[in-house]
């Protein structure tokens, strides 16, 4: 009875671990999006901070290492990210009616379409092993 109790509470302690950990990285990729939207495209805030090209490259360069290793961390669950996601908006919009569907629907579209300009503006860095 004893062991079972200490499993369990084992068990329940590396959960809450590996979901600190998820959450932590989650946040700190939402965070990073948020920060580059409110400071507008790369090039612009370099402009800004009168950096030399050596600066920059070495921002790229470091960017570019710190968004590859996010992505090989998230990996292995992104298709339960994706999963938790898609059964969320079919549950939210099970809420709304269907004037305000067709109004998300639309915001949605216009957020497309500025995610997919600013992607042509910096394109999607390539990590050597995704």
């Amino acid at each position: 009875m004893q062991r079972s109790k200490q499993q369990a509470l084992a068990f329940l302690l590396g959960a809450v671990l590996v979901g600190g950990v998820l959450g932590f990285s989650a946040d700190r990729m939402i965070g990073h999006q948020r920060f580059t939207s409110q400071y507008g495209p790369r090039s612009k805030f370099f402009d800004e901070l009168g950096l030399s090209q050596k600066q920059r490259d070495a921002i790229d360069s470091l960017s570019s290492e710190q968004e590859c290793a996010v992505r090989a961390l998230l990996s292995p669950q992104k298709t339960a990210l994706d999963s938790i996601r898609g059964s969320f908006r079919s549950q939210i919009r099970s809420v709304f009616t269907a004037d305000q569907q067709v109004k998300l629907e639309e915001r949605d579209k216009e957020m497309k379409a500025r995610r997919q300009a600013r992607e042509a503006q910096e394109p999607k860095r390539k990590c050597s092993v995704n």
